[in-house]
């Protein structure tokens, strides 16, 4: 027992517990996976099927649209359903859609229109699984636990950050990169089967409304959850402030990753395993990050730290815009992209906690896939814009623009947000909203 205590100061108190341990593993696994997919998609679309910045903005509107399109539904879906089996599900959809990539390219018929139908369907496992994880993880671990567990999530995608784009980059330039793609549809058939053998919990029964007699009342029914959702992100100055900056943080972010391989190929002429290598260099700002975000929040406060982040990933893009086709090409670029990958985790790390710690028990669902909802919501319309100026100003010219209007942003909520006095996280409340307030 004094040796768990040992080891608990330095891997903390839920390594011991089975379950998490699982959990983290699994995501681990995905983590690394889904770097591979992270490069991969884009650059087969940009030096294999030569797409135009247009088409490469369509790609990246397509893989964020489910989250428009169904987010505010997700929510209710997790609320109402045990939450292991979708997330077994979502990874397996993902693994079948990622799988058609490969199939495609070996018998010579991968188009743009194939990497887009794979887009909206791993988007669609995307949304579903990740909903569903952070509420299975939240009831397994309790609040207390919550920023012990996002801590730990947190180095396993600094780990995979750090070491994934390398491996990618090397995959992609041994197999190609549509084929470096199966490995990634492996992992995520790999984490439904490590999944599987977790245990029923009684945390994981579903917090649903009695049956409905007809589907008139159902829908009735999925709109009053939806709105309850709704009303308690409404009524929470902090969730509501969160909300909005997250939403034109994403659209500003998807103006600027619809161009980024695009740049980084034409304009810099680097190759799959350079960028693979910068952006590897860039993860150790996932790794600081995660290290140094609590001690952090302890001296400065958890709200001021969230919009530090967010205003030096802004920051970060124009530091991208400049670096220019010279000997420091890769030093230059993976500092730029280290600061926005230091900056968006120290955001992350504390958002993904609050969400988990405000929302009520029954409610956590709905808060999580509505605020991803609302965080996403003009994404789509960021990725076509990216596209749309990419062809018309240029890429460089598209990645200055989505870095103004970072830097506005984050001063904007560095003035104006709640979230500049919140030095602890809130605590739930258990209240009921009464949807019709919205409103007001």
């Amino acid at each position: 027992m004094q040796s768990h205590h040992k080891w608990d100061k330095y891997l903390g108190k839920l390594w011991r517990e089975r379950d998490f341990r699982t959990l983290w593993l699994s995501l681990t696994i995905t983590h690394f996976g889904g770097q591979i997919t992270f490069l991969a998609l884009p650059i087969t679309a940009a030096i294999m099927l030569h797409a135009t910045p247009l088409q490469m903005g369509i790609l990246t509107a397509v893989e964020v649209l489910p989250y428009t399109l169904f987010g505010l539904f997700t929510g209710v879906l997790v609320d109402r359903s045990h939450k292991l089996p979708l997330i077994i599900m979502a990874d397996v959809l993902r693994g079948l859609a990622l799988l058609a990539v490969p199939i495609a390219a070996w018998f010579g018929v991968l188009s743009m229109q194939v990497l887009y139908i794979v887009g909206f369907l791993v988007g669609i496992g995307g949304i579903i699984g990740w909903a569903a994880y952070q509420v299975f993880m939240a009831e397994r671990v309790g609040r207390d636990n919550l920023v012990e567990a996002n801590s730990r999530i947190a180095l396993s995608d600094s780990a995979s950050q750090l070491i994934g784009p390398g491996l990618a980059g090397a995959l992609i330039h041994a197999l190609t990169a549509p084929f470096a793609i199966l490995l990634d549809a492996a992992s995520f058939f790999l984490s439904a089967i490590m999944l599987r053998g977790i245990k029923p919990n009684p945390s994981d029964v579903p917090h649903a409304r009695e049956k409905s007699e007809s589907w008139q009342h159902a829908w009735r029914s999925i709109w009053a959850d939806i709105k309850e959702g709704l009303a308690l992100i409404w009524h929470t100055p902090v969730l509501r402030s969160i909300g909005f900056s997250l939403m034109m943080w994403n659209l500003l972010k998807h103006v600027y990753l619809t161009v980024l391989i695009l740049f980084a190929t034409r304009d810099l002429a680097l190759s799959a395993g350079q960028i693979g290598v910068i952006f590897m260099m860039a993860g150790l700002g996932f790794l600081a990050a995660s290290a140094f975000c609590q001690r952090l929040n302890d001296r400065y406060g958890v709200g001021p730290m969230m919009l530090f982040g967010l205003t030096l990933s802004g920051a970060s893009w124009l530091m991208v815009a400049t670096v220019t086709a010279q000997y420091v090409t890769m030093l230059h670029f993976s500092f730029a992209l280290f600061c926005f990958d230091f900056g968006a985790m120290i955001f992350f790390i504390n958002y993904l906690t609050l969400r988990q710690a405000v929302a009520p028990n029954h409610l956590r669902g709905r808060v999580t896939s509505t605020l991803i909802f609302i965080a996403v919501s003009l994404s789509p319309l960021g990725s076509l814009l990216g596209g749309v100026m990419g062809t018309y100003i240029g890429l460089r010219a598209t990645i200055v623009v989505a870095g103004i209007g970072g830097l506005i942003l984050g001063f904007a909520m560095l003035r104006y947000s709640p979230m500049m006095q919140m030095r602890h996280l809130p605590e739930p409340t258990d209240a009921p909203v009464r949807t019709h307030e919205m409103a007001a």
